[in-house]
Formats: structure tokens, C-alpha cells, sequence
């Protein structure tokens, strides 16, 4: 019952606000609602430590095939349900108390259906609605950055961020179908995630086929979280994006792609992906590592290159998922452990900057760094909580990422070495080479600094400082990466116990 309210009082809250409900207070219930009931869910979680399913229902709506609404957790969903019920709650605080235009109802029932989508496709154990919650969040987020969005071309990029995702959803589709009809034959006429792995553990599936399909998932999961070459959509959405909608799409959704391949590529095809694609050719590890490298220096230089504040922090989103995958590409408890780890630290990290950069953006007539400077002086307040936030993102210890980042990078190398140097193989020289990616994001981040907040202040501006509530909001979030940098068995040890490693 706990996990039903989490994912449905969004729906039933933005319901509410259709039919007349004062829009912010039914979206700040619902939200604050759902703080206390994701912190429940980690903490029960993490005592039972056993790596099992909690909290499940389902209600079965086929039998041929079989088809169940039905919902579960276990340390890696609850991860990813406390990182989504945190940034649900802090960017309805940060959303305007009116709203120009459309008005505010649309505005406040979007925030909470992307929020829906990404709890329902976090917790679903049927292969059908985990793909069916994540299209529920897609369609609110195009229409926010078309109704609502910042920029001439908003619209443009609207459709641009639609077709990219819809494209992109519908690969990972015929990847899901493909992966259903491989295993059918075996007696998969269900859709139940459990089941079809239990199946797929049975080797029915060839594995020259099952790398296709795994290269088939890789490629639509890779997709909806901006993987190199796939990666263009992001930074131009993010920065036309409403602050809310950029803090939960950056921040939450787009973990769906890597909880996806952790959730159902992998599992469902082991052998998949160190499987030779041809004869002597390419394996879709192979594929991974030079892509992932993509995000993390490729992207990584492109963010230096930015020169608005909205699209440097789109871009460095899409340069951090290149760790997430790193981590997953360890294909090892610890390095799986540190992908979940990165995924809380990354979202709340880059919620926690969309969110300030939208407080600038309201009280600046321009983003573009090179025409401000010298606001520390001015708002000083701002700039501590800004200095805080791009310290988490740029990986500085004390903070969440950087105990993650460290986690996978130490994973990479487990068991490599042995003594012996020449063990080094793909995985570690991408982990040598991703290493440069901490400078490229030390570069970007304290330049973007000193040219905000530090040395002459431009023109006439005379901005504001954040509002108390804004002020809070940050508060919280910096709190939270600091409490898990500090103390990451938190997190691990949530975590963990799905993976088999000990609690």
C-alpha cells in the first residue's frame, strides 16, 4: 500500500488540480507527502538488508499474455525512489507561486506527472508499464518547454527533444519486443521482469543474438540518457526547460536509461554483452567503453566551450552520465554499487544547479557568463550555495560525488591487476582516460565561478538574493550530498544487498 501511495498520490494530486484544487498546495502536499513516505521506504529497505523485492502488490490484467500491474523494491529502486521524491519535493518548492501564460494548473500537473512516470518505472516489475510510466513522464515534459520554456526557440527545441526521445523510445520498443519474442519460445508469454529473467538465466537465447538485441537496448536506453553520439537533445532541452521540469528531467529522469539496463539488458541477456557482433568484430562492451568516452572528454571539452550558464550546466549533465555507464560497464558488484551511487549524487547535485541557475535567471537579464561578474559582492549568499553546488559537481571529496565517482573508479580495476600489468585491458585504459574528465569538469565549473561571482561587477545590476525558500531548498540539497559524501554506506549499503554484496 506504502509504494502504491508513493507512485499514485502525484496522479490522483495533479487529478485534484484539474478538477479546481489550489494548484501549489495540492502539489506541495503530494510532494511532502511523498518525502516521508520515499524515507520510510529507503529505511525499511536498508534494515531488512536482504536484497529482496519489499513493499509488493499486483494485480494481474491478462493471462495470455501475461500481463500485471505490479509494483516492488528493492536497495536499487529505493534508491532511485528517495532520489526522485527529494527532487520532486524541491522543485515544487522552487516553482513560482503564479504562473504567467497557460496559468498554473498545467504547470504544477506536469511537474507531478514526470514525477509519477519516473516513481512507476522505478518500481514496476512488469516489463510493460516500467516502459508505459516512463512515455507517461515524456509527454508533460515537451509540453512544459513549449508552453512554458525560456528562449525564442523553445518550440523548436520542444519538437526537437520529441522526436529525438520519441525516436529513441521507440528503438528501446523494438528492443523490448525482440527480447520478449527471444524468450517466448521458452514459455515467456508474460511480461513479469522476474519471470523473464529466470528464463533468460536458462541460455535459450543464443548469444550471437542476444549481443543484437543487448546492442538494440543499448542504443534506445543510451538514448533517453543522452549517450554519445545520442546526446544532443539534452543540453539545448535543459536549458529551455522550466526550472522544475530541468531539475526533474536532468536530475531524475533521465536515470531511466541506466536503471533500465541494469534492470533488464544485463539480466535478461548475460552474455550479451561481451558477445562478438560479427565474426572477430566488436563486442557491445567494446562499443560501450568508446562511447561512454564520448560523454566524458568529447562532451566534457564542449562544456568548457559554453558560454550561457543554462547550457554549460545541460551539457555537463550529459558528460557525467559517460561515469554512470563506467560503472556499469565494470559489470562487478562494487562498480554497479558506485553507477547506483553516482546516479543519487548526480541528480540531487544537478537539481541543486538548475534550480540556482533558474533563481539567476530571474533576476539577471542575461545568462551569457562573459557579460556578468563580481556578483559575490552583491549576493553573497547566492554565490556560497552556487560554490557549494559546483564543489558536489565538479567530484571535490567531502561530497556524494565524489565518493561515487571514487567507488568506480576503484571497481574498474578489481581483480585487473593481480600483479601483473600487462592484466590491464579496455576497461581500465577507458577508466585512465576518464580520469581526465575531473579536470575537464574542474575547468568548466570554477571558470563559470569566477566569471558569475568574482571580479568587477557588470553594468548596473543590482540582483536580488535567493528567497528565503529558495535559500532552504539549497540548504536541503547540500546537506544531502554532504551527509552521503561523508557517510556513503548510506547509499552502499542501500544498495548493496541487491547486488550481493554484504550488508
Amino acid at each position: 500500500m506504502t509504494l502504491l501511495l508513493i507512485i499514485f498520490l502525484p496522479i490522483i494530486a495533479a487529478a485534484a488540480i484539474g478538477l479546481g484544487a489550489p494548484a501549489r498546495l495540492a502539489a506541495l502536499l503530494a510532494s511532502g507527502a511523498n518525502l516521508f513516505l520515499g524515507l520510510v521506504v529507503a529505511l525499511v529497505v536498508a534494515l531488512k538488508g536482504d536484497g529482496e523485492m519489499h513493499f509488493e502488490s499486483a494485480r494481474q490484467l491478462l493471462d495470455s499474455p501475461e500481463l500485471t500491474l505490479g509494483f516492488g523494491v528493492d536497495g536499487i529502486s529505493a534508491t532511485l525512489v528517495l532520489l526522485t521524491v527529494i527532487v520532486t519535493f524541491c522543485a515544487v518548492l522552487v516553482s513560482p507561486a503564479r504562473v504567467a501564460g497557460r496559468g498554473e494548473g498545467l504547470y504544477y500537473i506536469s511537474s507531478l506527472l514526470i514525477a509519477a512516470g519516473a516513481l512507476g518505472a522505478f518500481c514496476a516489475t512488469d516489463l510493460f508499464f516500467f516502459y508505459a510510466f516512463h512515455e507517461l513522464a515524456l509527454i508533460p515534459t515537451f509540453l512544459m518547454i513549449g508552453l512554458h520554456g525560456h528562449g525564442r526557440d523553445r518550440v523548436a527545441t520542444a519538437w526537437k527533444i520529441t522526436i529525438y526521445l520519441g525516436a529513441g523510445s521507440l528503438v528501446l520498443l523494438a528492443g523490448l519486443i525482440a527480447l520478449y519474442a527471444s524468450l517466448s519460445p521458452a514459455g515467456g508469454a508474460t511480461f513479469d521482469i522476474a519471470k523473464l529473467t529466470e528464463l533468460a538465466a536458462g541460455g535459450e537465447v543464443e548469444p550471437g543474438v542476444q549481443a543484437w538485441i543487448f546492442l538494440v537496448l543499448l542504443i534506445g536506453f543510451g538514448t533517453l540518457v543522452s549517450l554519445f553520439p545520442f546526446h544532443s537533445w539534452a543540453a539545448p532541452a535543459y536549458a529551455a526547460a522550466p526550472t522544475p521540469v530541468a531539475m526533474l528531467h536532468a536530475g531524475v529522469l533521465k536515470k531511466f536509461g541506466l536503471y533500465g539496463m541494469m534492470r533488464v539488458a544485463f539480466p535478461m541477456l548475460p552474455e550479451g554483452f561481451r558477445e562478438p557482433l560479427w565474426a572477430g568484430g566488436w563486442t557491445p562492451e567494446d562499443i560501450l567503453l568508446v562511447l561512454l568516452l564520448g560523454n566524458i572528454l568529447y562532451v566534457g571539452l564542449v562544456t568548457i566551450s559554453q558560454r550561457y550558464l543554462d547550457r554549460m550546466l545541460g551539457a555537463s549533465s550529459v558528460m557525467h552520465m559517460g561515469y554512470a555507464f563506467l560503472g556499469i560497464a565494470c559489470l562487478n558488484a562494487a562498480g554497479w554499487g558506485g553507477a547506483v551511487f553516482m546516479m543519487f549524487a548526480h541528480g540531487i547535485s544537478i537539481a541543486l544547479l538548475f534550480a540556482l541557475c533558474g533563481a539567476l535567471r530571474g533576476r539577471l537579464d542575461t545568462l551569457e557568463m562573459s557579460r556578468l561578474g563580481g556578483l559575490g559582492a552583491r549576493v553573497p549568499v547566492t554565490a556560497t550555495l552556487f560554490a557549494f553546488a559546483a564543489f558536489a559537481s565538479l567530484g571535490l571529496p567531502g561530497f556524494a560525488n565524489f565518493a561515487s565517482e571514487i567507488t568506480i573508479f576503484f571497481a574498474a580495476f578489481e581483480g585487473a591487476l593481480g600483479g601483473d600489468a600487462a592484466g590491464l585491458g579496455g576497461l581500465q585504459v577507458a577508466t585512465v582516460l576518464a580520469l581526465w574528465g575531473v579536470v575537464i569538469s574542474a575547468v568548466y565549473m570554477l571558470r563559470a565561478y569566477r566569471n558569475i561571482f568574482q571580479g568587477e561587477l557588470g553594468g548596473d545590476r543590482r540582483p536580488d538574493e535567493v528567497s528565503p525558500l529558495e535559500r532552504g531548498v539549497a540548504v536541503l540539497m547540500i546537506a544531502v550530498l554532504l551527509l552521503t559524501g561523508f557517510f556513503p554506506n548510506l547509499i552502499l549499503n542501500l544498495v548493496g544487498p541487491a547486488l550481493g554484496l554484504p550488508h
